[in-house]
């Protein structure tokens, strides 16, 4: 299947889903994620804030900040690359471009997400076979995890069924190390570190 109609069927699939099942599942990724050493160990997380059916992370983001953790969240850039911002707590969002909650907080630039212990991004599904994670199309995310250093532990969050064979995969597509689902989390096979 190609990216475009993957895309689409994965995101009716997800709508189909009651909003209370959704949210029962991303507490119990939440807190798969939050059981992790390597996560409690983050001293700098970059994360993002979730919209629509995505898997939640407005409590994962509280509760990493409320833990100690320094995290900055993505600001979309006019050429959609990443700049990145500290979250400080729920009062210190404002709406961005397309309305996605952004930190109000200074542009830290691109490459503060070299700086980060701990990268979490979205997805649509991640081949397990690959690493290679099926974004929304825009490339903003591959070109963030682009700059991860190897040996960074890179997490997308899916729902379960996400996490499959053959995402269409293209030369810029960046792999994940990890996926974060209700059931747990998974190490990739090929993801990078």
């Amino acid at each position: 299947m190609d990216k475009p109609r993957l895309r689409s069927a994965i995101e009716a699939a997800r709508a189909a889903v009651p909003e209370d099942e959704r949210h029962a599942a991303s507490v119990r990724t939440r807190e798969s994620l939050l059981e992790q050493p390597w996560v409690q160990m983050a001293g700098l997380v970059a994360c993002y804030w979730s919209i629509g059916a995505e898997p939640a992370t407005h409590g994962l983001v509280f509760a990493l900040w409320k833990h100690g953790a320094t995290v900055i969240l993505p600001v979309l850039r006019e050429d959609d690359d990443l700049d990145w911002a500290v979250y400080d707590g729920p009062d210190t969002l404002a709406p961005g471009r397309f309305g996605i909650m952004e930190p109000v907080d200074t542009r830290r630039g691109i490459d503060t997400v070299r700086t980060a212990a701990l990268v979490i991004v979205p997805a649509l599904a991640v081949d397990r076979s690959t690493g290679v994670r099926l974004g929304r199309g825009g490339g903003s995310y591959d070109r963030a995890l682009a700059r991860v250093g190897p040996n960074v532990p890179t997490v997308a969050l899916l729902h379960e069924g996400e996490l499959i064979e053959g995402v269409p995969a293209e030369p810029h597509d960046q792999p994940v190390r990890y996926v974060a689902q209700p059931s747990g989390i998974t190490k990739v096979t090929a993801g990078r570190a």
